[in-house]
């Protein structure tokens, strides 16, 4: 049985007299690839947001490997293990694809800032990282644009190379906040894909928000964890939640609004 990673127990989060999210407990297990969905303004991203540090709750619990986390900053909690990207893809236009991936790995400079700026091929170690980088671009279907400035690239390439970003600190948890979002649906699918190639083949854990229930019912996550109006209304597999009446009526009920 594989043990939990992430533990959330009773957490809350008010916007003044706003509560945003209501006392929401789940548990995420290593190596999961898991679906955060529901209608907007249910709360994933202010679920996202405590996670990562962004927002301290104001009630509850979050821990991870063990460790409580709900009070530390977002670079102490990325040196944990835990990395996010964000809905709108944040890439140095300027720069190539394989430079907005090398610029995001911890401790990458030599100890002779000399060296590291004339000779950054002087040693193993840039090589290393190069490959690194190469691999991950692979791994994700995008090596052939890795010489592209990243203006030219798609808008599903580049939600491609900021998940390969995120991978470079080889982190064990990943946040990817709507990584599919504005994407064209046979694209979406292909990101899934390799979403869960990466969970399986490096044993990363990667939480997915994403409002679309239909998309995410037919892609191959582990887990689904269903939110609304701040609450956690279930969590189980596909089938549990396509059988489940109040998924149904939640979804409805925000479209009907």
């Amino acid at each position: 049985m594989k043990k939990n990673i992430i533990e959330i127990n009773n957490l809350s989060h008010n916007f003044g007299g706003i509560q945003a999210i209501k006392n929401i407990s789940f548990n995420i297990s290593k190596g999961e690839l898991v679906g955060l969905i529901g209608p907007n303004g249910c709360g994933k991203s202010t679920t996202f947001n405590c996670l990562s540090g962004l927002l301290k709750p104001s009630k509850g619990d979050i821990f991870i490997n063990g460790k409580n986390i709900t009070n530390l900053r977002p670079d102490q909690i990325q040196k944990l293990g835990m990395t996010r990207t964000f809905q709108h893809t944040r890439l140095w236009k300027e720069m190539s694809v394989i430079e907005n991936i090398l610029v995001s790995e911890n401790n990458q400079f030599s100890p002779n800032l000399i060296k590291s700026l004339f000779l950054p091929n002087s040693r193993p170690e840039e090589k290393r990282r190069i490959d690194k980088a190469l691999d991950l671009l692979n791994r994700l279907g995008v090596s052939k644009v890795a010489n592209n400035l990243a203006e030219n690239i798609s808008g599903g390439q580049s939600k491609l190379v900021d998940i390969a970003r995120a991978m470079m600190s080889e982190p064990e948890i990943i946040l990817l906040d709507e990584p599919v979002a504005g994407v064209a649906n046979n694209l979406a699918e292909k990101i899934f894909s390799y979403l869960r190639n990466l969970v399986d083949e490096m044993d990363t854990t990667i939480i997915v928000i994403e409002h679309n229930m239909d998309f995410i019912l037919r892609t191959d996550v582990d887990k689904i964890i269903v939110m609304n109006m701040g609450e956690v209304l279930m969590e189980g597999n596909s089938d549990d939640v396509r059988k489940n009446k109040s998924v149904t009526e939640a979804y409805l009920g925000s479209q009907n609004e």
